[in-house]
């Protein structure tokens, strides 16, 4: 265990903390480079590196390339090193996941629970649910090391809570990050949904950034993936609710929020099921929908059609005010009626490339998400990778060892 005194972290520990950050972010998987770039003594490396070894953090391996004399050795984070839990909540289910800290995905599940039962009910299941998977794959809860959730909700993000959810009941400032942090004892981290799906795009190979992503499925909402990685919150957690944005169509229409004309009461995957007469109540009647909306769009059903392009056309229109705003590199289209990509795509592109100038659009790649209904349950490893080894989380991590 390493602890600071009481002035703050030691010059010994200050030299743990970078070497083992230096590994875990792949900027030195060697003792020869920890030594060269950070200039410390060879030896005093191997003292750090060795530490490291011991606490079961970092494990060194042989390479397989093939070279002349004493094959080079690799520094990675261990597998050992401890456990992340995520969950990824949605309006009817919730995804599962465990991973190491590497990001390596140990074990996937699916809660198929209605949010309106409201969080005590559905939290309690997904804890013990997680509790489960760690046990089965002989993983200690104990060293579950952060806990990430995602809300389809606005998320204030320092209280760890939904904030005013419109398609949550009993949700609002319901402090989830204390209850999952009383279960599980690590640190934990509450996003919104999009946000978390936002970072799942953006560490695929064919996206850059700064990345835009659109979730188009009950509601409608944004996740904004800044040029340097980071995430746009916004100063309440409000950046990227842009399902109450007025459309410009039909604003006669009431939204659930309790205003007119919202993008989402027009537009979303709800919106258009319902005008076309598909109302489904339960998770297995909205995959059943789901499944009778494209089939009615392959069969060329008229109504269909022009129901979905009008969607593709408000929401493109209410893009291109945000690709004049934030000019991402990268828009990417998720949820389940972005999977209609021909109808919902081209109707996207028609209206983003109509109303915004060139010189947003010029270098704009506009494209289907590449991780689907996954791209949260990534995302959401990929944040608590990060925070496991900022510098706060290494601080910890290395006390908890």
């Amino acid at each position: 265990m390493q602890k600071d005194d009481e002035h703050g972290p030691t010059p010994v520990a200050i030299a743990l903390r970078k070497v083992l950050r230096m590994i875990a972010t792949g900027e030195a998987t060697s003792r020869a480079a920890i030594a060269r770039l950070t200039g410390l003594a060879r030896s005093t490396v191997s003292q750090q590196v060795d530490r490291l070894i011991e606490l079961g953090i970092v494990e060194e391996t042989e390479s397989s390339q093939s070279v002349r004399g004493r094959p080079p050795r690799g520094l990675t984070i261990s597998p050992r090193a401890g456990t992340i839990a995520v969950a990824d909540v949605d309006v009817s289910a919730t995804q599962l996941a465990i991973a190491d800290l590497s990001g390596t995905v140990i074990a996937r599940d699916t809660v198929d629970m209605s949010v309106d039962g409201g969080p005590e009910k559905l939290l309690a299941v997904v804890a013990e649910r997680l509790r489960s998977m760690l046990d089965e794959h002989d993983h200690d809860p104990a060293r579950v090391r952060h806990v990430v959730a995602g809300l389809p909700a606005p998320v204030d993000f320092q209280r760890g809570c939904a904030v005013r959810p419109p398609i949550m009941p009993g949700w609002d400032a319901y402090p989830v990050g204390d209850y999952l942090r009383g279960q599980f004892g690590a640190a934990v981290t509450v996003d919104n949904d999009v946000n978390l799906m936002a970072l799942g795009e953006a560490t695929q190979e064919m996206a850059d950034t700064p990345l835009l992503f659109i979730k188009v499925a009950s509601g409608i909402g944004a996740g904004i993936v800044t040029a340097d990685g980071s995430v746009h919150r916004g100063a309440d957690g409000a950046a990227g609710d842009i399902g109450h944005i007025r459309a410009p169509t039909r604003r006669d229409v009431v939204c659930r929020c309790g205003k007119t004309g919202c993008l989402e009461a027009v537009a979303s995957h709800r919106a258009v099921l319902a005008d076309l007469g598909i109302t489904p109540s339960s998770f297995d009647d909205r995959l059943h929908a789901s499944r009778e909306l494209a089939r009615l769009v392959a069969d060329s059903d008229t109504s269909a059609l022009h129901r979905i392009r009008q969607a593709a056309t408000d929401i493109g229109e209410v893009v291109a005010m945000l690709i004049h705003t934030l000019n991402p590199r990268t828009l990417v289209l998720g949820g389940p009626l972005s999977e209609l990509q021909d109808e919902i795509l081209s109707g996207v592109r028609a209206a983003v490339y109509e109303q915004a100038l060139p010189l947003a659009t010029r270098k704009l790649i506009i494209m289907p998400s590449q991780l689907g209904a996954d791209a949260g349950i990534f995302g959401a490893i990929a944040l608590a990778s990060r925070e496991a080894f900022s510098q706060a989380g290494v601080g910890r991590l290395l006390a908890e060892a």
